[in-house]
């Protein structure tokens, strides 16, 4: 797997974060959501994309785009490195 790659083929969306906050709470977007072409991915071959799409099925939305979260923290910095962290656990 070319890890660069494959975080070169990754986007990000935030949104608000739920959950116990400050002053800041429902004004700042902390939730980081991490969105990833499988199909389109030119990190994997076509035999490893088609497996990838069958394991991830669950975590794909109806244009087939791999979804996950992390709403963890107040940071959005620290969101965006959990869920990056989690991604790659994921693939790997």
């Amino acid at each position: 797997m070319n890890t660069n790659r494959l975080l070169q083929e990754i986007n990000f969306k935030t949104a608000l974060s739920g959950g116990p906050g400050g002053q800041h709470v429902n004004k700042t977007e902390t939730k980081v959501i991490l969105e990833w072409n499988v199909l389109a991915s030119e990190a994997f071959t076509m035999q490893e994309k088609e497996r990838l799409h069958e394991k991830l099925k669950n975590n794909l939305n109806k244009n087939g785009i791999f979804q996950i979260n992390s709403a963890q923290t107040r940071s959005q910095h620290k969101n965006k490195k959990l869920v990056i962290e989690r991604f790659l656990n994921i693939i790997e």
